[in-house]
C-alpha cells in the first residue's frame, strides 16, 4: 500500500510524470506500475494524456503510432484535489 501512495504522491507533486520517470524512481517495471495507476486513474486523481498530446508530433503528423508503446511518452497527470 505504501508504494500506491508513493506514486500517487509523486504525480501529485510533480503534477504529471511519464511511465519511463515513474518506473525508474520507483525501480519497478511498466506493466506493474500500470496496474497501480490504473487504481489512481479509477478513483479520479490521476488521469493518462493521450500519446499525442506527448509526443513530438508524429503521431500526429504521420500516424506512425511508434510512440504508443513507449513508456517516455506515456504520461500521467494529476486530475485530484
Amino acid at each position: 500500500m505504501a508504494v500506491l501512495l508513493d506514486i500517487r504522491n509523486y504525480v501529485r507533486l510533480h503534477g504529471q510524470a511519464s511511465l519511463l520517470d515513474l518506473s525508474h524512481r520507483f525501480h519497478m517495471q511498466p506493466d506493474a506500475l500500470r496496474g497501480m495507476l490504473d487504481h489512481w486513474q479509477r478513483k479520479g486523481v490521476i488521469r493518462r494524456l493521450d500519446v499525442a498530446d506527448t509526443c513530438g508530433g508524429c503521431a500526429i503528423k504521420t500516424g506512425c503510432g511508434s510512440c504508443a508503446s513507449n513508456a517516455a511518452f506515456e504520461t500521467y497527470e494529476w486530475a485530484g484535489v
